[in-house]
């Protein structure tokens, strides 16, 4: 036998002894009792600590529910939850205090029920449940926008790297339901995330390196799937995939946390749908012009007002419904926080879209003064929306908004385009881009101010009543199929 066989025997036994040596602990040995009263982060700490101690191993949820207090996830543990284990967030708002200290963050680094910084190798699976009792009236502060005291996510992992997270369901957070900050090597697999019952319900927020969402169903309060950029390191290098998000404010947004920007990401084969609930926003009451009783603000927001980079961004064979606006492109500046320039949004690229509108505020595609979206193409779009539009919409003067948080409704209920409003662009390209109104609209499909350079292929939808397709103001290098248009 050779050396070099003899090594090779020796890694494998030692790698088995290894994987035998990996302890699970089943929390009800430990006395843990799952009779909802108990409090068990005691025992459930112990033998996370200890799993980890001895290099890894897993902690076991058998079936049960399970009263908890925030517990710290360790390197190299596996929080396992079988199938009909219940985790119960304690309702106390002081137990979450000394959750994780970010005393001097800003509101979005709150505590957590379960959390960690800096650690390798954690995982969060299994078929169980854990809920964060976020609908207690401790944790009722409105949205933090308005203040109050920081309300606790379900997930909140910071600074870890070799994260994996599948098949659990997650519900009734108190805040965000779960946030990933600056980790590394992601995987989110199979969740299952409903809640709505506070405000800012986000479902799954992102700002890592390196991840991979996949196979999720989201239906939230708020927005369902949303990339965040806090620091100066960009979020970047993620696919996301076979994923249904529902949601009452957007359902696939990039922002509004735009500090150092968003590069090599691409979104594909998902379906956007109303939200099961609809306890805060009642957009239908709130806005005009607005045709179906719950909507989703926007099915895919990219968004860029606070100095950042996006740059790279695909979204492919997405399916919507019951959306206000199919697409929402911005870039603002707002904020200046880690550049002295301003941000900088370029490289879209969105394709293979079915949606059906139920609003009049179009699609857009702005930047403001001296700052322009650049190199955006939208291919093979089938969009259908409500029609109605008035010559007195074509008119508007539609505000710049510099500042402004990013929204679809920024601009007013309506825009002067029945189909895409483009502002402050360069290059951006149209290519089988169809529209179909319920009725007449008499607004252009496309209105394009102060574009430099845009083509359209194969377009097509009911001519608006002035028979103008593309209606252009201070715009230049303008190409329809083939052919240069007049400014």
């Amino acid at each position: 036998m050779n050396n070099k066989f003899k090594t090779l025997l020796l890694a494998v036994a030692l790698l088995f002894s290894a994987s035998l040596q990996a302890e699970t602990i089943d929390i009800t040995k430990r006395g843990a009792k799952g009779d909802g009263v108990t409090d068990n982060t005691v025992v459930i700490q112990k033998a996370v600590d200890e799993c980890s101690r001895k290099g890894g191993g897993t902690v076991l949820v058998p079936s049960g529910v399970y009263l908890i207090r925030p517990v710290e996830l360790k390197s190299n543990v596996n929080l396992h939850l079988d199938f009909g284990a219940l985790l119960l967030a304690s309702t106390r708002l002081s137990d979450y205090d000394n959750a994780f200290p970010f005393k001097d963050g800003s509101m979005n680094q709150s505590s957590a029920l379960l959390y960690a910084r800096g650690q390798k190798n954690i995982s969060l699976t299994g078929f169980g449940t854990i809920d964060g009792q976020g609908g207690s009236k401790t944790f009722q502060f409105g949205n933090d926008a308005d203040g109050g005291p920081k309300r606790p996510k379900i997930i909140y992992l910071v600074e870890c790297k070799g994260i994996v997270v599948a098949d659990l369901t997650l519900r009734n957070s108190a805040y965000w339901v779960q946030h990933y900050e600056k980790c590394e090597d992601v995987t989110i697999r199979g969740l299952k995330v409903f809640s709505h019952c506070n405000y800012n319900n986000d479902g799954l927020d992102i700002d890592a390196k390196n991840a991979v969402i996949s196979d999720c169903y989201i239906d939230v309060e708020d927005d369902a799937i949303c990339f965040k950029s806090d620091h100066p390191e960009l979020c970047e290098n993620i696919t996301v995939t076979n994923c249904v998000t529902a949601s009452n404010c957007n359902a696939i947004k990039f922002g509004t946390a735009s500090h150092g920007g968003y590069r090599n990401i691409a979104v594909s084969n998902c379906v956007v749908r109303r939200a099961a609930e609809d306890n805060i926003r009642h957009w239908s009451k709130q806005l005009e012009h607005i045709s179906a009783d719950v909507t989703v603000i926007s099915g895919v927001a990219i968004e860029m007002v606070d100095g950042g980079i996006i740059d790279g961004i695909t979204v492919s064979n997405i399916s919507m419904r019951d959306v206000q606006t199919p697409i929402f492109i911005r870039l603002g500046d707002r904020h200046r926080t880690f550049r002295k320039e301003g941000g900088v949004l370029k490289n879209i690229n969105i394709s293979n879209v079915v949606a059906t509108a139920e609003s009049l505020i179009a699609c857009s595609i702005t930047g403001v003064e001296g700052s322009y979206v650049e190199n955006v193409s939208i291919n093979n779009v089938q969009i259908s929306y409500p029609g109605g539009g008035t010559p007195e919409m074509v008119a508007k003067q539609v505000p710049e908004m510099t500042k402004s948080y990013p929204e679809n409704r920024m601009f007013g209920n309506t825009l002067p385009a029945a189909g895409f409003y483009v502002r402050h662009a360069r290059n951006v390209r149209f290519n089988n881009v169809r529209f179909e109104a319920a009725v007449s609209d008499e607004r252009p499909l496309f209105f394009l101010d102060d574009v430099m350079g845009a083509e359209f292929n194969l377009c097509k939808g009911a001519a608006p009543a002035d028979a103008r397709f593309i209606r252009t103001v201070r715009s230049s290098d303008i190409v329809s199929d083939g052919k240069c248009l007049n400014k």
